[in-house]
C-alpha cells in the first residue's frame, strides 16, 4: 500500500496485522432480530417479548413511529425501560436514552423528534438503533444496528452471554456501556438483572450475576472474594489501575476495554493476566485501529501517535451536527471502500506483541514547567503506591494536583512512590487524600468535582477566614438517589518537589552506545579538541622526520618556532575566529553540520601550536647551544636571549595548565599577558641578532631582514597581538541592577549579533572578563548580564559602572552554531541572544534559584515571550534536578536535532558526554574553546 511506504518493511506488515481485527460476519443485522432468535430457540427462558410487541404496535399505530424515527426515552431503571427499548427497535426506530434523574433541558431539546406516518418496512443494519449523548456540550451520536450486533454478537464482545447467564445492569441508561449490558443480554438470550437505587441493591445484584460490565471506579470499593459468583468482568470508560486489574484477574476473566461512544461502546479488548502491564488489547472483530501522525501518516511500531478507528463499529456521526461530523469522521484512506474512520482523540502506541498501549487523551496533555505531562500517566503512578485504590490528576490554575483514595494512605509515601516512576515535574505539587473519588452519573471519576475541590481548597488557604468546604465536598461526593455515602472531610496535603523525591531515572534513558572503554576513547580521549592536537603533532612530526633526513639549521628551526606561535596566536584573534565560524556555519543543512558545529574547538589549535612552538624552541636552543660551543655562527647574545624566551614561554605553559589556570585565573591572565609581551620583544631581538649572525659579510642587516621568512612571520604575529589593543577604548555604560546577584549593562558603541561575546574591564592591563552579548532585534547596541561569580563581578553589582574598557571586536562563541540546526535544546547560560533572535525553533532549560528575583522581570519576560515553552527549574525550591534526564526528555519531547549547553565545565562535560554517548549531537564550551 502506497500509504505505508514511509514505514520500514517490518512495520508495514505489522500495521495491517496489528491494526485490523479478525474478519467475522455478525450473525444478525439488527438487535431485535437477535433477541427474537434467542426467544425462539429458548422459549422457556424469561422474556419480555410479548409486552414489547404490544408497545411496538402502539408506538407505530398511535404515535406514527416508523423506520428512521428517533424516540426520546426518558426513564428510570426498570423492567419498563427494557420493554420500551425493545418496542422502539421493533417499530424500526432508534431510541434516545436519557436518565430522568440527570438529563438536562438542553439535551432534551436537542433530541426532539417529529412524528411521521407509519410504514410496514422495519429496521435494517444501516438504520440507527440508538442515539447516545456525549458528556459536555450535547453531541448525539447515531449508532447503527450493525454497529451494536458486531460487538455484542461476536466474541469477545459477547462476554460469553447466553441462556442461563445472568448479566448485571448497573450503568446509567444514558451511558453507552448500558447498551452493552442491555442489548448484549437481549441479543444473547441472557438474563438481565437490574439494580436498585441504594448501595445495598448494588451489592445484591453483584452477588447474583455471572457477567459485570462496569467502569474501574465502580469496582474500587469491592473485593473479588465477596463475589465468587462473577465469572467475567469488562471495564471501560476510563483508565484502569494496574492494581485493580491484577486483583480481579486473579479471581475471574477480566477484560480491559477501550473505545469512545463514536465507535460503538468499545473497539479494543484485552483479557488481562495478573502481573502483565495493563493495556487495551487488540481491535475486536471487523474493527480497525490506526496509530497516525498529525498529517495522517502511519507511524512505526512503538511510536506514540493519535489513534484513529475504522471498521464495523464506526457510527453514523453526530445528530444534526454535519460540520462536527466532517471534522472528526473522515473517509478511511486505508481501506478505500467508502467507509469512515474516526479521530478518537486518544494517544497510543503499538507494543511489540500487537497490543495497544493507551497513553491518555490528547486533550489531557498539559504543560508543567514546560514539559508535556500525561495526566493519566500521573494517575497511574499515584495508583502504583501500595494502599491507593484509585487516583486522578488535574492541572488546576497551573498547579499539578493529585487525588487519591482511600483516606488511609500517607501522602508523603504516595508522592515518594510516584517519584520513582515520574520525573520531578510530573509529581503532583498538591495531593488531596479522600475516602472515595466523586463519580459522574455514568460512574466515571468526576473530574469537574475534583477541580472544584481543588479550587475550594486553594480559596480556603488564601482566605483569612477559611471557607466551609466540607458541605461543598459532601455535595459532590454523594450522588443523590444513586449511592449515598457518609464520608469524612477530605485530608489535604501540600508537598513541594524536593531533592529526596528525585529517583534514579536511568530506566527511561537509553543505555550508552558501545562499551565504556571505546566510548571514553571516542568521546573524551579523541574529542575534536584533542584530535586537533593530534593533527598539529603529526604535521610537526613530519617536519622533524624531514629535518632528520635532510638536516636543518638554526634559522629553519627559528622559522618553525615562529610559525607555530603565529598559528596559536591567530586562533585568539577575533577576526580569525569570526571567519572560522562564518565558513563553518554557512554549511547547508546536512549530516555534515554536526561535525562543523564543533568549530568552537579551534582552541585546540591555539593550545597545540603553542606547545609545539615551545618544543621547537627547545630544539632551537639545543642547536644554538651546540653552535656556540663548537664555534658556529650563533652569537652568545643570541643564545642568551633564546634562554630568556624559553623561560618565559615555559612559565606561560605552566600557568596555562587547566588545574592551575582554573584555580589562579587572574594570575594566569597576567602571566600570559606580561610574559607574552616580553617574550615577543625578546623574539624581535632574537630575530635581529640571529639574522645578523647569519647574514653574508657584504649584505646589510635590513636587506637580510627583508629576505628572512622569520621577520615576516614575526611581523604578522606582532600585528595580531597589537591589533586588539589599537581598538582599546573606554565606553559609557548604563547599568541596571537586577538583584543582589546580577546587573545588566547596556552599551551603544556597536550592535552585536546572536552568538557574539565581548570582553570588558575596569583595569585593562590587569584583567579582562568575557560575557555573551544580548542584542534585541531592531534595537541598536547590546547588553550583557553580569552574575555574581567572584570579586570582580560582585564589585560591578555593588557599584554599578558608568564607563568600562573594551577592546577588539565582538567575537563569535559556541551559540553561533545554533543556526545550523532546525530545532535545538538550549541549556541555560548566556542563551538570551539566540532566544530573542527567534530564528531557530528551540526549547530552553533554565535552572536557577528564582530567575525573576535574580534576573528581573524585564529580561525574564522577554525570554519567556520568545520561548514560551521554556522549562524553568527553581533549584532553591525544587532542588538540583537530574540534568541528563531532563535534557534527554526535552530532546525527545521537542524532536530536537541538537543540544547546546553553556554552564560550568564539569556539568558541560557531563551533559555533552551523556548525550553524545547516546547518539545525540551535543555542544558545549570547554575551558579553552
Amino acid at each position: 500500500m502506497q500509504l505505508l511506504e514511509s514505514l520500514p518493511v517490518g512495520d508495514r506488515v505489522s500495521f495491517v496485522e496489528f491494526g485490523f481485527g479478525d474478519a467475522i460476519a455478525a450473525p444478525f443485522q439488527c438487535v431485535h432480530h437477535a433477541f427474537e432468535s434467542c426467544a425462539s430457540s429458548s422459549p422457556d427462558s424469561i422474556a419480555l417479548d410479548r409486552q414489547s410487541s404490544c408497545l411496538s404496535v402502539r408506538l407505530s399505530q398511535s404515535l406514527g413511529i416508523e423506520r428512521h424515527s428517533r424516540v426520546c426515552l426518558l426513564v428510570e431503571r426498570s423492567i419498563s425501560m427494557v420493554v420500551a427499548i425493545l418496542a422502539i427497535l421493533k417499530a424500526g426506530a432508534a431510541y434516545v436514552p436519557l436518565d430522568g434523574n440527570v438529563a438536562s433541558r438542553t439535551t432534551i431539546q436537542h433530541s426532539s423528534v417529529v412524528p411521521v406516518v407509519f410504514l410496514d418496512e422495519f429496521a435494517l443494519a444501516e438504520d440507527s438503533v440508538y442515539v447516545i449523548y456525549t458528556s459536555g456540550v450535547p453531541k448525539g451520536v447515531e449508532v447503527k444496528h450493525g454497529n451494536v450486533t458486531n460487538l455484542v454478537c461476536l466474541s469477545p464482545g459477547n462476554l460469553k452471554m447466553g441462556p442461563g447467564v445472568r448479566v448485571s445492569q448497573l450503568m446509567n441508561i444514558g451511558f453507552d456501556m448500558a447498551a452493552w449490558e442491555i442489548l448484549g443480554s437481549l441479543c444473547n438470550g441472557a438474563t438481565l438483572c437490574l439494580r436498585g437505587k441504594t448501595s445495598r441493591d448494588w451489592k445484591a445484584v453483584l452477588e447474583t450475576v455471572d457477567v459485570v460490565i462496569d467502569t474501574p471506579s465502580m469496582l474500587v470499593p469491592h473485593e473479588p472474594s465477596s463475589y465468587p459468583n462473577i465469572k467475567r468482568i469488562a471495564v471501560a470508560g476510563e483508565a484502569c489501575p494496574q492494581g485493580l486489574a491484577d486483583k480481579w484477574a486473579k479471581a475471574l476473566q477480566f477484560y480491559n476495554c477501550c473505545g469512545p461512544t463514536e465507535i460503538t461502546i468499545v473497539n479494543t479488548m484485552q483479557l488481562h493476566h495478573p502481573g502483565e502491564t495493563v493495556n487495551i488489547g487488540k481491535p475486536t472483530p471487523n474493527n480497525n485501529v490506526y496509530v497516525l501522525g498529525d498529517d495522517l501518516e502511519p507511524l512505526p511500531i512503538g511510536q506514540t501517535g493519535l489513534m484513529w478507528a475504522g471498521g464495523a463499529g464506526i457510527t453514523k456521526g453526530y445528530l444534526n451536527l454535519p460540520s462536527k461530523t466532517m471534522e472528526r469522521y473522515l473517509s478511511d484512506i486505508f481501506v478505500n471502500d467508502g467507509s469512515l474512520m474516526f479521530n478518537t482523540g486518544d494517544l497510543g502506541r503499538w507494543r511489540p506483541d500487537g497490543t495497544l498501549e493507551h497513553l491518555g487523551r490528547r486533550d489531557d496533555q498539559v504543560k508543567v514547567k514546560g514539559f508535556r505531562v500525561e495526566l493519566d500517566g500521573v494517575a497511574a503512578a499515584l495508583e502504583s503506591s501500595p494502599g491507593v485504590s484509585v487516583a486522578a490528576a488535574l492541572l488546576v490554575d497551573n498547579v499539578l494536583w493529585g487525588f487519591v483514595a482511600p483516606d488511609t494512605v500517607k501522602s508523603e509515601t504516595v508522592l515518594l512512590d510516584t517519584a520513582k516512576i515520574q520525573p520531578y515535574y510530573a509529581v503532583p505539587t498538591r495531593l488531596m487524600v479522600i475516602q472515595e473519588l466523586p463519580k459522574t452519573s455514568n460512574m466515571k471519576t468526576d473530574k469537574k468535582a475534583l477541580r472544584q475541590l481543588a479550587l475550594d481548597e486553594t480559596a480556603r488557604e488564601n482566605s483569612n477566614n477559611p471557607v466551609d468546604s466540607e458541605k461543598a465536598t459532601m455535595d459532590v461526593l454523594v450522588e443523590k438517589g444513586e449511592m449515598p455515602l457518609e464520608l469524612p472531610p477530605p485530608v489535604y496535603t501540600r508537598f513541594a518537589g524536593a531533592p529526596r523525591l528525585r529517583p534514579a531515572y536511568d530506566d527511561s534513558i537509553p543505555i550508552k552506545a558501545q562499551g565504556p572503554i571505546i566510548r571514553n576513547f571516542r568521546h573524551r580521549v579523541f574529542s575534536l579538541y584533542r584530535r586537533l592536537f593530534g593533527i598539529v603533532f603529526i604535521v610537526n612530526l613530519a617536519i622533524v622526520i624531514f629535518f632528520a633526513v635532510r638536516g636543518t639549521t638554526v634559522i629553519k628551526l627559528g622559522e618553525i618556532v615562529i610559525a607555530n606561535l603565529l598559528v596559536s596566536i591567530s586562533m585568539r584573534e577575533g577576526r580569525v575566529v569570526n571567519a572560522f565560524f562564518f565558513f563553518c556555519c554557512s554549511v547547508p543543512t546536512s549530516t555534515l553540520r554536526s561535525r562543523v558545529a564543533e568549530v568552537y574547538h579551534i582552541g585546540g589549535l591555539h593550545s597545540s601550536c603553542a606547545i609545539a612552538g615551545v618544543v621547537w624552541l627547545v630544539f632551537f636552543t639545543v642547536k644554538a647551544t651546540q653552535e656556540v660551543i663548537h664555534g658556529g655562527n650563533v652569537s652568545r647574545a643570541t643564545l642568551g636571549v633564546t634562554y630568556c624566551i624559553l623561560i618565559f614561554l615555559l612559565g606561560i605553559v605552566l600557568f596555562a595548565y587547566p588545574t592551575l589556570r582554573s584555580k589562579r585565573h587572574n594570575a594566569f591572565e597576567r602571566v600570559h599577558r606580561f610574559l607574552g609581551w616580553t617574550a615577543t620583544l625578546l623574539v624581535w631581538c632574537q630575530v635581529l641578532l640571529l639574522t645578523n649572525d647569519y647574514k653574508p659579510p657584504h649584505q646589510s642587516l635590513s636587506i637580510s631582514l627583508v629576505k628572512s621568512a622569520a621577520f615576516w612571520l614575526l611581523l604578522v604575529l606582532t600585528g595580531l597581538i597589537v591589533l586588539p589593543w589599537l581598538q582599546l577604548r573606554k565606553v559609557p555604560v548604563r547599568s541596571v541592577v537586577l538583584s543582589d546577584h546580577a546587573v545588566r549593562l547596556y552599551f551603544d558603541y556597536v550592535t552585536t549579533k546572536p552568538g557574539h561575546f565581548t570582553r570588558i574591564s575596569d583595569n585593562p592591563l590587569m584583567e579582562w572578563h568575557g560575557f555573551a552579548t544580548i542584542n534585541e532585534p531592531g534595537k541598536p547596541g547590546y547588553s550583557l548580564v553580569v552574575s555574581k561569580a567572584g570579586d570582580w563581578t560582585s564589585k560591578q553589582i555593588l557599584n554599578p559602572p558608568t564607563h568600562l574598557w573594551v577592546r577588539s571586536i565582538p567575537t563569535y562563541g559556541v551559540l553561533r552554531i545554533a543556526a545550523l540546526f532546525k530545532r535545538i535544546i538550549l541549556v541555560y547560560g548566556p542563551c538570551a541572544p539566540v532566544i530573542l533572535a527567534r530564528k531557530v525553533p528551540l526549547r530552553l532549560l533554565w535552572t536557577s534559584p528564582d530567575v525573576r528575583k535574580t534576573f528581573g522581570n524585564d529580561l525574564v519576560d522577554s525570554i519567556l515571550e520568545a520561548a514560551p515553552d521554556a522549562v524553568l527549574h527553581d533549584t532553591r525550591k525544587d532542588g538540583k534536578p537530574d540534568m541528563v534526564r531532563l535534557i534527554y526528555e526535552l530532546y525527545k519531547d521537542f524532536n530536537a536535532e541538537a543540544v547546546c549547553i553553556i554552564s560550568n565545565p564539569n556539568l558541560t562535560r557531563k551533559v555533552v558526554y551523556a548525550m553524545k554517548s547516546r547518539g545525540i549531537p551535543a555542544f558545549g564550551a570547554i575551558w579553552d574553546s
